[in-house]
């Protein structure tokens, strides 16, 4: 009997795959616990539907990541550091921090967690392009420049 298995079952299949398996193990273990249902001609229809949905959605949520790559390309973030005698600065500048100013200079939404800085965050002043993973095939480059107080 042709299955479609709606979670992951070990040894068997992924979600959303169509597997053969017995009679009898469809009928006492994969129906009655909603891990599949049989795959009669409407529930392949409702599967390709679903996968083709999928798609649309990733495809949509990939040209928002291109878009917001472009867009931050060509903007730049300031924020400012305490600094000492010879321009020593006086901590550094953390990926939250450069999210907030983004939020507030630029508008923008950027999820720190998904900043690269070098360990221990920006200490010297200057300009510093940091990388963001916006998505996993997109990265974006946003400029941060730091200046003294």
């Amino acid at each position: 009997m042709k299955v479609i298995l709606l979670e992951d079952v070990k040894s068997l299949g992924k979600k959303g795959d169509v597997v053969n398996v017995s009679d009898g193990y469809a009928r006492n273990m994969i129906l009655p616990r909603k891990l599949g249902v049989e795959a009669n001609g409407k529930n392949m229809n409702d599967l390709k539907l679903k996968n083709q949905h999928a798609e649309k959605v990733a495809q949509e949520t990939l040209d928002a990541a291109k878009a917001l790559a472009e867009e931050i390309a060509s903007k730049q973030v300031t924020l400012t550091l305490k600094t000492g005698e010879g321009g020593r600065t006086f901590g550094s500048v953390s990926s939250k921090e450069i999210a907030a100013a983004a939020k507030e200079q630029l508008q923008l939404e950027l999820d720190k967690k998904k900043m690269q800085l070098p360990e221990g965050g920006l200490k010297t002043l200057g300009v510093h392009e940091i990388t963001l993973k916006l998505h996993p095939k997109v990265s974006g480059t946003l400029k941060v420049k730091i200046e003294s107080e």
